[in-house]
């Protein structure tokens, strides 16, 4: 059993990775862009294309499982997707477990994307030895996973610790498309960017008119250099995420939060700020709260699922419950 291979898929706000794991280890990947414009049913065929890829090229031969990192809430212990925000709103609809059947004979595991880049941390990265972990992800949306004394936090119904992009800064802020208003999300987040810019008073009217064109990655390149304008966004938006960091503190009580997504990149700016607005006003008087950075990047959550799928396996096969992972992460990466 050592020796099994996994199928990992996180269906990111930009990208889609597609990963061949085994034992913790990841072997190899595909990356193309998400496509949004189609709906869940419509993008199956190249998730499929891209998995086929991996298994000739890599002369797999056969599955021990497939899984799926979505960015919605999901039901983990059905396998079902129980409510989307705009991205791949088909989805609810759709038997997956029959889909991975059906295509490669295997056992079928999905979760919420952050959640899963937080066990993913948990297990094998910068969350590894600690009992009580946060991670917020940031990118074209932002998300959050919590473990809290040794347990992956779910709640009654599939929600409990995913939803900190959803946390309410400012409660007179911009209309979010979850439907509330002054989100993390919608005050900070990639899929806001234009108009995060756009509806900034301070900003001055060339730079508006341009706020298509910018991402998170070059606003910061214009913050290096000087830019007056790309500054205010920059700073606001490190602002907010250091409001949620807090937030997150207070409500989860963590010993480590670890931050995801591609603008970690500019970790060298973003963490010393935000360690600066915990140390200041995160209440936390019994021991300090270490704010790091994520150790397997984009990947995280493909290591999350490869360790989640062979725990359910391992589970079923010793007929116990595959609610949720272990307590504790293990010192050997491999479960079965």
């Amino acid at each position: 059993m050592n020796m099994k291979y996994i199928i990992a898929v996180d269906l990111g706000g930009t990208i889609t990775k597609v990963g061949l794991l085994r034992n913790g280890e990841l072997v190899d990947y595909v990356k193309m862009p998400s496509r949004q414009d189609l709906d869940m049913t419509a993008s199956l065929p190249e998730i499929e294309n891209a998995i086929d890829f991996l298994l000739n090229s890599n002369g797999v031969k056969r599955l021990f499982g497939v899984g799926i990192a979505f960015p919605g809430l999901v039901n983990n212990k059905k396998s079902i997707i129980i409510s989307t925000n705009e991205k791949y709103d088909d989805g609810v609809e759709l038997d997956l477990d029959r889909w991975a059947d059906e295509h490669w004979g295997a056992p079928f595991y999905i979760d919420n994307d952050a959640r899963l880049a937080a066990i993913g941390e948990w297990q094998y990265g910068s969350g590894r030895g600690y009992d009580s972990v946060v991670m917020m992800t940031i990118g074209t949306g932002i998300g959050s996973g919590v473990i809290m004394n040794g347990e992956v936090m779910y709640g009654k119904h599939f929600q409990a610790g995913s939803l900190g992009g959803h946390f309410v800064v400012d409660y007179k802020g911009r209309l979010c498309s979850c439907g509330n208003k002054g989100c993390v999300e919608a005050l900070s987040s990639s899929f806001f960017l234009h108009k995060i810019i756009k509806d900034h008073a301070c900003l001055s009217p060339s730079f508006k008119m341009s706020s298509q064109n910018y991402d998170f990655k070059e606003i910061f390149q214009l913050a290096e250099q000087g830019n007056r304008d790309a500054l205010l966004v920059r700073n606001e938006c490190i602002e907010i995420w250091g409001a949620a960091v807090i937030n997150f503190i207070h409500a989860y009580d963590p010993e480590v939060v670890i931050l995801g997504g591609g603008i970690m990149n500019s970790h060298k700016v973003i963490v010393p700020y935000i360690e600066e607005r915990v140390s200041k006003f995160a209440w936390t008087p019994s021991a300090k709260v270490s704010v790091v950075v994520s150790s397997l990047g984009d990947y995280a959550a493909l290591y999350g699922l490869e360790y989640c799928l062979r725990k359910k396996i391992k589970d079923e096969v010793f007929g116990k419950s595959s609610v949720s992972c272990p307590l504790k992460p293990s010192d050997s990466a491999p479960l079965c």
